[in-house]
């Protein structure tokens, strides 16, 4: 399965960005960068805060975008992905599935009805470890959104670093937050990556908080030089 021509979904957050970094290193072609656009805030499948970042987030890593409008609406939302993909010349897809099963299982179904590998370079794998890979590798990545018992709007805008992947850990001590927020416990948006050739800065951003949940909302970002 190596040097094939692959599409990798992404969001502009911390998994789909290490699995297109492992998808890089093993080899693959990455050809375009797939992101689907819900337009309502509780899909299932797919990102919702800040998904306009993904634009910026191609132009960083400078590889096409395709973007697709879907309903978020579930399991409908899978048709609309389907479609997509159908339109690309490729050979696989990669995924940033760690232990969604259902999210993986959809995306296998998609990708056999297509005649497509789909590539999952983290699944199953440790969510400590993960975190620590991202730290590693110095991926500099933010928490952008915040939705489980624990989180506080100051949360929001906070670099994932060893002192908030330590809290992260306690979090999950307490409340059983998922270490990664595989569950939509929390989003991410990732600023520089070592496969970026410029990196993203903010420039306006505004925290949306209601109740005991919410968002940073980017208003405003720009390329510089890394």
């Amino acid at each position: 399965m190596l040097n094939l021509r692959v599409a990798a979904l992404v969001t502009g957050g911390k998994d789909s960005a290490l699995a297109l970094h492992r998808a890089m290193k093993q080899g693959h072609k990455i050809v375009s960068l797939v992101t689907m656009v819900p337009q309502r805030a509780d899909s299932w499948m797919f990102h919702y805060p800040n998904i306009h970042m993904a634009d910026l987030f191609a132009e960083a890593v400078g590889i096409p975008l395709v973007k697709a409008e879907t309903s978020g609406i579930k399991e409908a939302e899978l048709a609309d992905l389907r479609q997509a993909l159908a339109q690309l010349s490729i050979d696989a897809v990669v995924t940033g599935a760690i232990s969604s099963q259902y999210q993986k299982e959809r995306v296998d179904q998609i990708c056999k009805g297509l005649r497509l590998n789909h590539i999952a370079p983290l699944w199953q794998e440790n969510p400590l470890s993960l975190l620590k890979e991202i730290l590693e590798l110095g991926m500099k990545t933010i928490i952008v959104g915040a939705y489980a018992h624990g989180f506080t709007s100051d949360w929001l805008g906070r670099e994932i670093n060893e002192t908030s992947v330590n809290d992260l850990v306690e979090l999950n001590r307490k409340f059983q937050v998922s270490i990664v927020g595989e569950g939509g416990e929390y989003e991410t948006l990732v600023l520089d990556a070592p496969f970026f050739k410029k990196r993203i800065r903010l420039i306006d951003t505004e925290r949306m908080w209601q109740g005991a949940s919410g968002y940073l909302l980017v208003r405003k970002a720009v390329l510089a030089a890394k």
